[in-house]
């Protein structure tokens, strides 16, 4: 654990809560679904930070988006105590590249679909991929593009290069927050890995597809053990996944089993990760306090995102309202 205390979180942690009033909460969220138009919503926007984005081509926006969270993670890089909590952001930026490099099979093409904001940039990414050879790169992500590729060679079968390439993710989630001096971000990944984890059971179960595909897509290091997921084919998914905090999850799970959308249950699984992050609320100072903030302006982006599309292809408010998940503000 790091020797870091804190107390020397208290000037990050102030000028966070002071910013938090910014963020793109519930109540602008509701003007931005019942906005008139595009233009409208774009305006909203504009109260947290945003550039102004009416008349935006989708292309325009995408590029927005990814200015603004390439700007909040080298702001917090430099500000944080501990540099991993960052770091630990980017990682799903590295895996989302590798998920692209591979079944792109290294393709220039491919570099417009990645992301500037992991830790290697794209296109060192792709000569990597192209030389084979990797100094440039962490090894546990070039370890796991390896692997994700020679699975893909071998089964032409990009899930299964997909499943290799999220279980390396998560480990490496899993180490790097290990070091911190706080539990919370770990606390955090455990839960995303075990509510990964029902969504592969109950997408496996819906599909009526064998245990077989299960095992390989499961992902260790949850607070329910692999052997324990498995037990879905023998035992309800409300028994296996009983903890309080995913009750409400597997119970729609097992709906969505049963044939019920899946929609209610992709939302609760989204939503029980946003309340893991509301106890940092409660705390003064400390690195639970970036955690909630740096998840929260994510979490703005894929919301902002959502609402403008759908303004822009006629979505009904209700409807956008339905796809939206809790907000931490």
């Amino acid at each position: 654990m790091s020797k870091v205390k804190s107390t020397d979180y208290l000037f990050l942690s102030t000028y966070i809560r002071a910013r938090e009033n910014a963020l793109l909460g519930e109540k602008r969220l509701e003007q931005m679904v019942e906005a008139a138009d595009f233009d409208e919503a774009a305006k909203v926007l504009t109260e947290c930070g945003f550039p102004d984005l009416t008349g935006a081509s989708d292309a325009r926006l995408e590029e927005a988006f990814a200015e603004r969270r390439a700007a909040f993670l080298d702001e917090f890089e430099k500000l944080c105590p501990e540099k991993q909590i960052v770091t630990a952001f980017r990682l799903k930026y590295d895996y989302h590249n590798a998920k692209v490099l591979v079944k792109g099979e290294g393709g220039e093409a491919q570099e417009r679909l990645m992301s500037s904001c992991g830790r290697v940039a794209p296109q060192v990414l792709i000569e990597a991929y192209h030389a084979d050879t990797w100094q440039e790169v962490p090894e546990t992500l070039a370890a796991a593009i390896r692997e994700a590729r020679a699975t893909l060679a071998r089964t032409s079968n990009p899930q299964l290069a997909d499943m290799g390439l999220d279980k390396a993710y998560f480990a490496e989630m899993l180490a790097l927050t290990g070091t911190l001096s706080t539990g919370f971000y770990t606390g955090y990944v455990r839960l995303g890995i075990d509510v990964a984890n029902l969504r592969s059971a109950v997408r496996c179960l819906r599909g009526h597809m064998d245990e077989g595909l299960l095992r390989t897509a499961v992902i260790p290091g949850g607070n329910v053990s692999p052997e324990s997921v498995l037990r879905v084919y023998g035992e309800p998914v409300t028994e296996v996944f009983h903890d309080r905090a995913l009750a409400t999850c597997a119970e729609l799970g097992a709906q969505s089993v049963e044939g019920a959308p899946l929609a209610a249950f992709e939302r609760a699984c989204d939503n029980v990760l946003t309340e893991h992050l509301t106890a940092a609320k409660r705390v003064s100072f400390g690195p639970e306090v970036v955690v909630a903030y740096l998840a929260s302006l994510e979490a703005e982006i894929t919301a902002a995102r959502m609402v403008l599309l759908g303004k822009r292809g006629g979505v009904a408010p209700d409807v956008l309202r339905e796809r939206l998940r809790e907000s931490y503000v």
